[in-house]
């Protein structure tokens, strides 16, 4: 007979708990009760549960429509969740433990807490539908390993600091020089015979032009390489086992072409890279927790050439990069990509964690927009925005959620967080905690907005 047990996220004064009722599978520890166990949400506890209950675990995403659902503070799964199912018809699958290593950095947090607080809140839910996961912009080998060792299987690897942007405006001796310097050995291939199979002749259907070969390669070689490199390193990981790859080239400089999003593809599927979703750089501007900045007419052209791409050489997904609040160009990207798209947001959640702070505790508000202010010029480092300090709007007690609404006011606290949860952590975890469901309800109503657009 099998055993009969029951799982429950209890909580006892300010702690959670898990409480199994019956008997405990093998491998939990924590206190015995009088009807069964109560163990602390700890990596151990939560490595047994992900085997115990394989549902709370990250499972393979593959070429699923999806949307990636960043959470900097580890609380906002159940928003999230409960905005997914309010808007069924959106057809989205979740990416539900997704952060960057910079972002993990700036707000305390490690892959293991990533992973393992999705764990916990979609036990606590009881959502069962599935979720993908995501180790976001990594860059290096060892930020890979330490992904993988929490139980990562979805991987988006960010060779942003090898492209060149200069290959865009670089005359032809420069461009000549660049090529030569490439990394042929883990290109593996040459400058003579690379240059003969985009420019002198079709590769794959797709002809090149000589100048749009030489600024593509000068301008994604060297990141391309670099993809090559932790693609190996992977595999080295993985064997024979399934992960899900994407490259993501969207935080530079100057937008990718067409003839460079061929080249990139091209170039990846040659060297046996495996991938399911590819961020271009897009025309116009995603700066951070606001709306899309530009011609909305001209990102439908930009988009629908990308997606044409993608869906002659692929399939593969077009991934959507700063998407958090683009409402602008959902609809947009939803009538050009219906099915193969990943639409990834992060910093939202965070502002309507504020927003609880702002209605709820506006003394803490006041101290965390101060910190903001003064601290944005080394805040908006390695972040694409153009907010201003200056044009915040001075507004009283009674106003100030509506800051959060704010085109200057949002993405400066959207960069905020690593200072202020190092000042304030205990402070805000403890006002979130105690205005719990407002928090719940704001991730809930800010999502729904989201998905909306994307309904089939």
């Amino acid at each position: 007979m099998a055993t009969q047990n029951s799982f429950t996220i209890i909580r006892r004064g300010a702690e959670r708990l898990l409480h199994i009722a019956g008997e405990a599978p093998d491998g939990f520890r924590g206190e015995a009760v009088a009807d069964g166990l109560h163990c602390p949400l700890n990596a151990h506890n939560a490595d047994i549960l992900r085997k115990a209950l394989p549902w709370t675990a990250p499972e393979l995403v593959g070429l699923r429509k999806s949307f990636g659902f960043g959470d900097r503070l580890g609380i906002a799964t159940p928003g999230h969740l409960d905005a997914l199912e309010t808007m069924p018809e959106s057809g989205f699958f979740p990416v539900l433990p997704q952060q960057s290593m910079r972002e993990m950095a700036r707000a305390r947090r490690s892959p293991q807490q990533v992973m393992d607080d999705v764990a916990w809140a979609v036990l606590e839910t009881g959502y069962r539908g599935g979720f993908g996961c995501d180790a976001d912009h990594v860059k290096t080998e060892e930020e890979i390993d330490r992904c993988i060792d929490a139980g990562f299987i979805g991987f988006t690897l960010d060779p942003g600091q090898y492209v060149c942007a200069a290959a865009d405006t670089d005359d032809a001796a420069a461009l000549q020089k660049h090529l030569a310097d490439l990394p042929w050995d883990v290109l593996q291939s040459n400058p003579k015979d690379h240059r003969r199979r985009y420019a002198t002749r079709q590769a794959s259907g797709n002809a090149f032009s000589e100048e749009a070969y030489l600024r593509a390669a000068v301008k994604y070689g060297a990141a391309i390489a670099h993809t090559a490199r932790l693609h190996a390193h992977l595999r080295s990981r993985f064997g024979a086992a399934p992960f899900d790859l994407e490259v993501s080239v969207d935080e530079t400089d100057t937008p990718t072409t067409p003839e460079q999003h061929r080249f990139i593809t091209l170039e990846l599927q040659r060297l046996g890279i495996d991938f399911i979703g590819l961020a271009p750089r897009f025309v116009g501007d995603f700066y951070k927790g606001v709306d899309y900045v530009g011609d909305v007419d001209a990102f439908d052209k930009d988009y629908a050439t990308h997606a044409a791409i993608a869906e002659e050489l692929g399939p593969y997904k077009l991934s959507v990069h700063s998407g958090s609040d683009k409402l602008a160009i959902y609809p947009y990207i939803q009538r050009r990509t219906p099915d193969y798209v990943h639409v990834k947001t992060s910093g939202t959640s965070w502002l309507e964690a504020l927003r609880v702070l702002a209605k709820c505790a506006p003394g803490l508000f006041r101290r965390i927009l101060d910190m903001a202010v003064d601290g944005y010029a080394a805040n908006r480092q390695s972040y694409h925005l153009d907010g201003r300090t200056e044009r915040i709007p001075d507004v009283d007690d009674g106003a100030l959620p509506t800051l959060l609404d704010d085109h200057h006011a949002r993405q400066v606290v959207h960069v905020a967080f690593g200072p202020v949860l190092e000042t304030h952590y205990d402070e805000v975890y403890a006002a979130l905690a105690e205005h719990a469901e407002a928090h719940r309800e704001g991730v809930r109503r800010h999502f729904e907005k989201h998905l909306a657009p994307f309904r089939g």
